[in-house]
């Protein structure tokens, strides 16, 4: 059966989902939720949102020294000659005449 329109009738806010009593000709359970859905309707299309890449992992890019012999590994974390976890010296690649791997602070400051 439908109700008269005269009659309290609860309805759901169309922004929030909350349940509200209707008077008169409100539409919305509250005045934010009436700018919010204004906002939704007038927004430009053409307006894209700025979406931030997720950042890059350093992990390729660092350098790893062994506490125990000295080895250093570009983006390996293990030590190859002792099996143990290596420190992080920094950030930084190989050196295209000896194929060493160098920090950039090693580069900078020799």
């Amino acid at each position: 059966m439908n109700p008269s329109s005269n009659d309290p009738v609860t309805m759901l806010c169309p922004v929030c989902g909350t349940p509200f009593v209707a008077a008169g000709k409100r539409r919305y359970c509250r005045d934010a939720c009436r700018v919010a859905a204004h906002r939704r309707r007038t927004r430009r299309a053409d307006t894209a949102l700025v979406v931030a890449p997720p950042p890059a992992p350093k992990r390729p890019h660092t350098i790893y020294q062994c506490d125990n012999c000295g080895t250093r590994l570009l983006g390996d974390q293990r030590c190859d000659d002792c099996g143990t976890f290596m420190r992080a010296v920094g950030i930084g690649g190989l050196c295209p005449s000896c194929d060493e791997p160098h920090t950039i602070d090693e580069l900078l400051n020799p």
